[in-house]
């Protein structure tokens, strides 16, 4: 593998970067560490250059929420000719994010495309307003999978590569990789007793969306204050929908038992990590949860529903953290595990040990070997460099001929 593409339609230092940008960009340090040339192209926001180099990955940036989409094809077909920023382009697999919407590469890109979804979006498109929301899934829905019925799928969970079954992807085609976590920051203890809070602490690690519904977090710290003296909650994370929640605390009358910390550096993400007790992710929707594995690096267990999916992979439940039905489910699991403090213990420590079995190293050797079959024409599914107890059951790792 000479020459990687990767197609995102934010980056991790867009205000509103999360979990897939960071999945996405992992993969691409490590796939230029072992001397993988890597381009990034992805959406330009205020104050982001138009090119950038960053641990190894050029950056190219340029458009909008929306026209990120046409102006990155139109980047990378003129780069082929030589032209603009990414003049010389000659990659031998290119990664196309669907955050909803893809980038169809195929039509530009003269290279194998590997298509990454995270999780589908059916319950976050109505947000985006009813026409857009119809558009969106449609093209999620029926249109990509029809465009992408010969390339590769990628994805993060087994929930994941579940729905996009349903959507009409062969499993023949769908790959999985699920997310790597980094070491602690330096001079960061990793949570203990020593650390932790003298209060009952509630973290939620978060883009601050709708879909993410830490309304329901704050709406469990309001009804434990009756039965739990001192209960307070950090929500570390930033995004467009943190206004609109702390009216909500305020309604509740809850504004001096939440801390909103905003975006936070990575050492002060993990010191507020080490303190809490439980950490409390109330998602509609998560492809696998990247901050589970985070707090579970603390020995904090998490508390988040099942009907999320990606959390019936990331949570193993009643081991590592609690996954519940509703939010009366949510907010009674939360208050046994800060009155129960054995039990807090104990699904902590198993979570601190799982979070272990992931590295950033292991997903990018997975996604490579992905990328690589792809490159000599073959296909990928199931379950890809993974050998977590339990897994093997589950596990479908073949390759097979692509058609031509």
């Amino acid at each position: 593998m000479r020459e990687v593409v990767l197609l995102c339609w934010r980056d991790t230092g867009h205000p509103q970067g999360g979990g897939s940008e960071r999945y996405l960009e992992e993969v691409g340090r490590a796939l230029a560490a072992s001397g993988v040339k890597v381009t990034l192209r992805t959406a330009r926001y205020g104050g982001a250059p138009k090119r950038e180099h960053v641990d190894g990955i050029d950056i190219s940036r340029g458009g909008g929420r929306f026209s990120v989409y046409p102006r990155a094809l139109a980047a990378i077909a003129l780069g082929r000719l030589g032209i603009g920023p990414m003049r010389g382009l000659r990659p031998d697999a290119v990664i196309d994010t669907q955050n909803g919407i893809p980038f169809f590469a195929s039509a530009v890109a003269g290279a194998p495309v590997t298509v990454l979804v995270h999780h589908c979006h059916r319950e976050q498109w109505p947000v985006a307003g009813a026409l857009v929301g119809r558009v969106g899934w449609w093209v999620e829905s029926r249109l990509s999978p029809r465009a992408h019925r010969r390339n590769q799928y990628l994805t993060v969970s087994l929930p994941s590569a579940e729905e996009l079954a349903a959507l009409g992807v062969e499993r023949e085609r769908i790959a999985v990789v699920r997310n790597g976590a980094g070491a602690l920051p330096a001079g960061v203890d990793a949570g203990s007793q020593a650390t932790r809070t003298a209060h009952p602490s509630l973290v939620v690690l978060s883009r601050l969306v709708p879909h993410k519904q830490i309304e329901d977090a704050l709406a469990t710290v309001a009804r434990l204050r009756r039965s739990i003296d001192g209960v307070h909650l950090d929500v570390i994370g930033g995004g467009w929908w943190e206004e609109p929640l702390r009216e909500r605390a305020h309604e509740l009358g809850i504004e001096r038992s939440v801390t909103f910390h905003g975006h936070v550096s990575e050492e002060r993400k993990h010191e507020l990590l080490s303190r809490a007790w439980v950490h409390v992710l109330p998602s509609r929707k998560e492809g696998w949860g990247l901050a589970v594995i985070e707090a579970a690096q603390h020995g904090v267990p998490t508390v988040g529903y099942r009907s999320s999916r990606g959390l019936t992979d990331s949570i193993i439940d009643g081991v590592s953290g609690l996954l519940v039905g509703d939010f009366d489910e949510l907010s009674a699991a939360v208050e046994s595990l800060l009155l129960d403090e054995e039990s807090r213990i104990v699904l902590g420590e198993k979570a601190r040990i799982r979070a272990r079995e992931f590295s950033w190293e292991q997903t990018a050797s997975g996604v490579l070997d992905v990328l690589a079959a792809t490159a000599r024409g073959e296909r990928v599914s199931g379950l890809v460099g993974s050998t977590h107890a339990g897994d093997e059951s589950r596990v479908r790792h073949r390759l097979t001929p692509r058609p031509t």
